[in-house]
């Protein structure tokens, strides 16, 4: 994929296929032989006004002319949907953007994420007047959509969508402040 900017300018600006799980003998249980089925399960990200259905095909196509020893396979497509691109320079955005940075004391960050999440474009269909604006707070360990997601507490503090009168976040035996 890359890394630095151009990593990230691929990530959420380019096409990403990624695999998502495999069935197959596990290592603890592989021997050198042929197995008689595997199968595989994949996401393939979009950067918004992409067509789906024809990137889809490609995927298919590209599968399908590189099948090996002659072994049968079956591609199945699942539901998709069309990517959304917000405008961050609508005055929605930039008044966000702004309490963000006043937040947390430097500029905030406009980053291409979040955009294939599938109900953002349906609700832009049915209220297309609406500004639509994705947010959240995350670190670099947040490892959102991970087994092991979480996030710092210290990032509910600063972020403008709570409010100055929520004070502290609390819990038994931590103080945020």
């Amino acid at each position: 994929m890359g890394s630095g900017a151009a990593g990230t300018s691929r990530l959420w600006g380019k096409p990403a296929l990624a695999i998502l799980g495999v069935d197959a003998p596990s290592v603890a249980m592989s021997s050198d032989t042929l197995v008689p089925a595997a199968r595989a399960r994949f996401s393939l990200s979009l950067a918004p006004g992409t067509d789906t259905a024809a990137e889809m095909e490609a995927v298919r196509r590209h599968v399908e002319s590189h099948i090996p020893f002659g072994a049968e396979v079956t591609f199945t497509p699942g539901g998709r949907t069309e990517g959304f691109a917000g405008d961050a320079s609508s005055p929605a955005a930039r008044a966000m953007l702004s309490a963000m940075g006043e937040s947390w004391g430097v500029p905030a960050v406009c980053m291409g994420v979040g955009g294939s999440i599938p109900a953002v474009n349906i609700l832009n269909k049915l209220y297309p007047e609406a500004e639509i604006l994705i947010t959240g707070a995350e670190d670099p360990d947040s490892r959102a959509h991970g087994a092991n997601e979480s996030i710092h507490l210290g990032d509910f503090e600063n972020d403008p969508r709570r409010g100055p009168a929520a004070g502290p976040i609390k819990r038994p035996g931590l103080t945020l402040a």
